[in-house]
C-alpha cells in the first residue's frame, strides 16, 4: 500500500519496506562464521537484501576461518547470513564488453547516427565543472564521459555503487567484478570507493551529486519527463531515473535526438508516455539545439546548429518555445 505524504511543500510517496522469505546472494568470501565481502562494483542491491529476507543464503567463491578478515573489512555481518553455499568452477560472464579505443572513447557502431550522436555528446561535455559529482545514464550520456576537459576534475557516480569512474579499460583491464549501471566494463581513478546501491540513492535523494546526465523518450515543455517504458515494448525498466531526478538541488540535463526514427516529436506540450519525474529537466540537448527549461515559463532556445534557422526548429518541436535575446551557435568541446 502507498501513501503520500507533504513534506517542506513537496510530495512523497511512502511504500511499506520490501522483504522475502529467501535472499539468494552472490558474493566473493566468507568466513564460516558467516560474515561476507563484496568484490568492487558487486555489491549493488546485495547488501540490503540480505537485511531485508527471512532467511539468506549467499553463494561465494571462497570460504575462509573466522578471523581471517579484519573487521572492518566485512561488508554483511553474520547474523543476517542463514546459509553458505562454495560455488565451483565460476565463470564469470560479461553482458557487455566495453573496451577503450584511441582516445579513450569506446568505439561506436559506425553506422548513420554516429555523427549525430557525437554531435550531442561534445555539446553535453561542456556541461561539466571543475568540482563536481556528476551521473550518466546509459547511452549518449556515459559517452559524454570520454570528451570531459582535461583541466577540470568531475567525479562521476554510477548508482549501481560506484563514485569516481575512469575510462573505459584496455583489454588487459577488464574486470567482470568492475561495472558501471549499464553492465559495460569500466575502471576507476585513484581515490575512488565502492558501496551498494541503497547508499547510492541516498547520495542521489540527499542532493549530494550536482548533476544527472540522462537520455529521454519524451520532454514536456515545462521539463516533465519520460524515459523509462514505451507501453508493449519490452524495456529493462526504469533503474534510477526516478530517484536521480527526485532532488531539487540536482541538475538534470537530458541528451537526446530531437525527434523519433518515425520523425514524430520528442519535445512536446505534454508527454503522452508515463512519467518518470515531473518538472524536474533544466536543459534539454538535441543535434539540432539546446533549450533552456523552466517549470513555469517553459522552453528558451539557447543554441542553434550551424546551418539550421529557428523555423527548422518550430518545425520539428511538437510546442511552442521562447528564442533567447543572446541565441548563438550550438558549442563543441574540442578535443
Amino acid at each position: 500500500m502507498m501513501y503520500v505524504r507533504v513534506f517542506n511543500d513537496q510530495h512523497f510517496i511512502l511504500e511499506e519496506a520490501i522483504t522475502g522469505d529467501f535472499a539468494l546472494v552472490k558474493a566473493w568470501k566468507a568466513d564460516r562464521a558467516g560474515n561476507v565481502i563484496f568484490r568492487k562494483s558487486a555489491r549493488n542491491f546485495n547488501l540490503p537484501m540480505c537485511k531485508a529476507a527471512e532467511t539468506t543464503v549467499v553463494e561465494v567463491e571462497e570460504i575462509v576461518d573466522v578471523g581471517s578478515f579484519a573487521p572492518e573489512d566485512i561488508h554483511v555481518p553474520q547474523i543476517y547470513v542463514d546459509r553458505l553455499i562454495k560455488g565451483e568452477k565460476y565463470e564469470k560472464r560479461i553482458e557487455n564488453l566495453s573496451i577503450r579505443k584511441e582516445g579513450n572513447v569506446k568505439t561506436e557502431s559506425g553506422g548513420p547516427d554516429d555523427n549525430v550522436r557525437e554531435r550531442i555528446i561534445r555539446r553535453a561535455a561542456l556541461e561539466f565543472e571543475d568540482g563536481m559529482y556528476a551521473n550518466l545514464g546509459i547511452g549518449i550520456p556515459v559517452l559524454a564521459s570520454s570528451f570531459i576537459n582535461p583541466n577540470i576534475t568531475v567525479y562521476l557516480q554510477s548508482e549501481n555503487g560506484i563514485l569516481g569512474l575512469g575510462p573505459y579499460p584496455s583489454p588487459n583491464e577488464v574486470d567482470a567484478d568492475l561495472i558501471n549501471a549499464g553492465k559495460e566494463t569500466v575502471t576507476v581513478l585513484p581515490g575512488a570507493s565502492y558501496f551498494s546501491s541503497d547508499e547510492s540513492f541516498a547520495m542521489i535523494r540527499g542532493g549530494h551529486i550536482h548533476m544527472t546526465m540522462l537520455g529521454a523518450m519524451q520532454v514536456s515543455k515545462y521539463g516533465d519527463m519520460a524515459n523509462w517504458i514505451i507501453p508493449g515494448q519490452m524495456l529493462k525498466g526504469m533503474g534510477g531515473a526516478m530517484d536521480l531526478v527526485s532532488s531539487i538541488k540536482t541538475r538534470v540535463v537530458i541528451t537526446m535526438q530531437h525527434s523519433t526514427k518515425k520523425h514524430t516529436h520528442k519535445i512536446m506540450e505534454k508527454c503522452t508516455l508515463p512519467l518518470t519525474g515531473k518538472q524536474c529537466v533544466d536543459r534539454i540537448i538535441t543535434e539540432k539545439a539546446v533549450f533552456d527549461v523552466d517549470s513555469k515559463k517553459g522552453l528558451t532556445l539557447i543554441e542553434l546548429w550551424e546551418g539550421l534557422t529557428v523555423d527548422d526548429i518550430k518545425k520539428c518541436t511538437g510546442c511552442d518555445f521562447a528564442v533567447s535575446p543572446k541565441l548563438m551557435p550550438m558549442q563543441q568541446i574540442t578535443t
